[in-house]
């Protein structure tokens, strides 16, 4: 136990954990941003002022929120920016004793403002090997489309995950606002991502109602989904969810940010969980949100009255929902198993 610090943020912070619904730029530290910002001075309205950030990252609605992501997106230059951006991300997982992370990477937006695409897997794979390496943490990749730019940029995105497929790649995904974007328009690229061996994991149910889910099983094959968080208004998503155990990637504090719920004891987190949903519990783009994976296990913990034990379950569901080979999954939960005895015996 860290110096002798008892209670549940300590048990959560030595915890080894998976992370299934992270976003690569929305997951640069205030530093790496005011790092970014004052490079790119004068061609940028980020603020280059770590705590300046806290008051930017403020968002009205969820509109507000895609208008400050691409925003920091812009910063984002060249292959260099690229490199340390996710090198970055990396280090700040490791602190938290994350193992295992699937990061969700928007290559379309990048390649887009004029990174050459194969500098830009180049830059990725390069701060995957290394994190590897110097780490201990092993990171995925999910390349998904940005459903505000349409299918212009749903094609590009295949293109790039299917033609270029970096090793890391293991997911095909959605993001982006789901209102005005409805998810059945995406389907010929997800089919040829799948027939390529791809995982279909995209957004689902965050600021549209359940409906949105439905297509997102029905007509783009996912095997997660990204939040889910109105899932619960239809008894018969709750029970197709149950049934064919499909995971949500639940993110509790952006669900708050982004106004999705109002307060967070009104997210329906605890609904999810006693349907006997598979729940999974993530940090989406920490920074921009105040919070990282710690904070939302401890959230998580709060709102559903866990002890020690509890969140080690949840953790474990995370590695359960993974895209990791049996062996990596048998690792994983056996390092939190192990954690948590060895935590008991203290």
């Amino acid at each position: 136990m860290a110096e002798g610090v008892q209670g549940i943020e300590a048990f959560i912070a030595g915890m080894p954990k998976a992370e299934l619904h992270v976003h690569h730029v929305g997951s640069a530290s205030p530093r790496v941003v005011a790092e970014l910002a004052a490079r790119h001075a004068g061609r940028s309205k980020v603020p280059a002022d770590p705590q300046a950030l806290a008051e930017y990252f403020t968002f009205t609605d969820f509109a507000h929120f895609i208008e400050v992501y691409l925003s920091v997106v812009d910063l984002i230059r060249d292959a260099e920016d690229v490199r340390a951006l996710t090198y970055g991300v990396a280090q700040d997982m490791a602190r938290q004793n994350i193992r295992y992370a699937e990061l969700t990477v928007t290559p379309y937006s990048s390649v887009s403002r004029g990174i050459p695409d194969a500098a830009f897997m180049e830059a990725i794979e390069d701060a995957r090997l290394s994190a590897e390496k110097d780490l201990g943490i092993v990171l995925r990749w999910c390349f998904d489309i940005p459903g505000e730019a349409g299918l212009a940029a749903a094609e590009e995105t295949a293109r790039l995950a299917l033609d270029l497929a970096p090793e890391g790649l293991v997911s095909f995904g959605l993001g982006g606002p789901e209102i005005g974007v409805p998810r059945p328009q995406f389907k010929p690229y997800f089919d040829r991502a799948r027939a390529a061996g791809l995982h279909s994991v995209p957004h689902a149910g965050e600021s549209t109602g359940p409906e949105t889910v439905w297509d997102a099983i029905r007509v783009l094959g996912a095997e997660r989904i990204g939040h889910g968080t109105q899932s619960v208004k239809d008894p018969a998503l709750v029970d197709h969810l149950g049934e064919h155990r499909i995971p949500l990637e639940v993110c509790p504090t952006s669900n708050l940010a982004t106004r999705v719920v109002e307060r967070i004891e009104e997210h329906p987190l605890r609904q999810m969980v006693d349907a006997g949903l598979l729940v999974t519990i993530n940090s989406d783009d920490p920074p921009m949100f105040g919070t990282d994976l710690n904070t939302e296990y401890a959230v998580a913990a709060k709102l559903l009255g866990l002890d020690e034990a509890g969140v080690a379950a949840l953790a474990r569901n995370a590695v359960e929902a993974s895209f990791l080979d049996g062996a990596g999954k048998r690792r994983l939960s056996g390092e939190i198993d192990a954690y948590l005895a060895g935590w008991r015996t203290i």
